[in-house]
């Protein structure tokens, strides 16, 4: 199932188409990144922890192997099963493409190989929003061509139900939806339908939790993940910096230590010149001092001359 780690790929991948796609629509790239948690969450988290590259893992999107049962459950939509599927206008090569599409994914995917080792099986649901094979016979160029392996019409496809789900809910009028009505928008999209005094109780029951529930945990998650990532720390310049921005600066500290570090060997060397500087010039000066003084006597005891000599 997707972390955290999971929907920052995602994000990271496709917001900016995401964001094209819901303009003008009261959705979110939250709500759009937990539909993809949602529907093929067991899927593209596996896929891209395998290092398979992006286009690829947008291929092997597929899933829902789920056919009608003899005893009356199961499958109900069109097709529900591989005769039902034949007897469609090109439904031969639908099946071709959905059987492979299974046969493909469940080679990375282990829970969908007993599936896979039944000649009659085939996927249901195509694209990382998973749109429903019922749409073959409406538009089966979307599904022939596989254009649910371009992000761009799949998002396009997924924002185009939801707005469908939205007018089904009563809704079409908001600009933006709280969690609980994006919940509900889900819950139209996966049944049809929105009975809010159920609350999250609604949709596919996987046997322990709604898909209305499932939905809304991965909402949460989904708003739990920033991208671009914000990093955190205790300075103020630090905290615009990006982690290599921040190694390098360590770095340069590390290699040029601070300036007072750097003056001191100057300052020592000053001092050591002074104290050189100091001795000889005392020398100087006492030996000056001295010759002045004797000068100075020699000159107190000397006889003063007199007129009459000079005569």
């Amino acid at each position: 199932m997707p972390n955290a780690q999971d929907v920052f790929w995602l994000k990271s991948q496709f917001q900016p188409a995401i964001e094209k796609a819901i303009a003008g629509t009261p959705f979110s790239v939250d709500m759009i990144a937990a539909f993809a948690c949602q529907e093929t969450g067991e899927i593209w988290p596996a896929l891209r922890r395998q290092g398979l590259p992006t286009s690829r893992i947008l291929e092997l999107c597929v899933g829902d192997t789920i056919d009608a049962s003899a005893t009356g459950g199961g499958r109900r939509a069109f097709p529900k099963n591989k005769a039902e599927l034949l007897q469609a206008a090109q439904g031969d090569r639908m099946f071709e493409i959905a059987r492979q599409g299974l046969v493909d994914m469940a080679a990375h995917i282990p829970a969908y190989r007993g599936a896979a080792s039944r000649p009659d099986k085939f996927c249901h649901g195509f694209g990382i929003f998973q749109l429903d094979l019922q749409f073959f016979k409406t538009d089966p160029a979307y599904f022939l061509s596989r254009r649910y392996a371009d992000f761009d019409a799949a998002v396009a496809r997924c924002v185009g139900e939801l707005k469908s789900a939205l007018r089904r809910v009563g809704w079409q009028a908001k600009t933006s939806l709280t969690d609980a009505e994006m919940a509900g928008v889900a819950i139209a999209y996966n049944t049809g339908r929105y009975d809010a005094a159920k609350g999250l109780k609604q949709g596919y029951f996987d046997g322990s939790k709604y898909y209305g529930e499932n939905y809304d945990a991965y909402l949460q998650l989904a708003q739990g993940v920033r991208f671009p990532a914000v990093e955190t720390a205790p300075s103020r310049d630090a905290r615009a910096l990006p982690a290599a921005a921040k190694k390098a600066r360590k770095a340069v500290k590390k290699a040029a230590p601070p300036a007072s570090k750097a003056a001191k060997p100057a300052k020592k060397a000053v001092k050591a010149a002074k104290k050189a500087a100091k001795g000889p010039a005392k020398k100087a000066a006492r030996k000056a001092g001295k010759g002045a003084a004797k000068t100075v006597a020699k000159r107190a005891k000397a006889p003063k001359k007199t007129a009459s000599k000079r005569a």
